[in-house]
This record gives structure tokens, sequence and C-alpha cells, in this order.
């Protein structure tokens, strides 16, 4: 038995009334569909001054051109071709080149060669 009685016996507080931030539940059901309509439409977003667009799965864009999802892709791929062309030339030129330095270094000691003899030629007249 406690000397003082019972040692903690916090009050019930009260439920709390829910206050919502809308006050679409205040408006009456003709109201709301006059405000939210009844066809929503495909969403739009603006990014960068970009209208974009969703619709049947592609972002397309409204302002600026229309080049759907599928036109990127194939751009992206034409991209990636066209950017091994150009590994392929670069080292096409690359094995040109090492074989004009070998070439020009043959020409060079060949060349030395020949000074080489005719110098010895005629050293022996």
């Amino acid at each position: 038995m406690p000397l003082f009685g019972n040692t903690f016996s916090p009050k019930k507080t009260p439920p709390r009334k829910s206050a919502s931030l809308s006050n679409l539940h205040t408006l009456d059901r003709s109201t709301r569909e006059i405000e939210l309509g009844l066809e929503y439409g495909a969403p739009v977003m603006n990014i960068g001054g970009q209208s974009l667009k969703f619709e049947e799965g592609q972002w397309i864009t409204e302002s600026g051109g229309n080049v759907s999802g599928k036109e990127v892709q194939r751009l992206k791929k034409r991209n990636q071709q066209l950017e091994e062309e150009n590994n392929l030339l670069k080292l096409k030129v690359d094995l040109l080149l090492d074989m004009l330095s070998e070439t020009t270094a043959e020409t060079h000691l060949i060349q030395k060669e020949l000074e080489e003899v005719k110098n010895h030629a005629r050293r022996k007249k």
C-alpha cells in the first residue's frame, strides 16, 4: 500500500479533431466537378522552359519541336554508330601514320647506306 496513494495515473487526453488543409470537403459535388473537372487529361510538366506531355507511354515535347521518345532513341543509336565509326577512322589514321613513319625511317636508312657506299667508292679511286 503506497504512502501517498497511486504513484502515477495521468489523465487521458481527448482525441484530436482532424484538421484538413484542403477546403474541398466543404464544396458540394457539382462544384468539385467544375473545379477539378471530370477529365484530368495527360500529365504535363514544364522543365527549363520546355513543356513535356505524357502520351502513350512517352514524354513528348509540346514547345520547341515534337521529338518523341522513339525519335530520341533513334538519334542515340545513330550517335553511337557515328562515334564507333569515328573511333575506327582514328585507328586507321594512327595506323597510316605509323606506316608512314616506318617507311620514312627505312628511306633515311637506305639513303645513309647509299651515301656510305658512294663515299667508300670515292676513297677507292
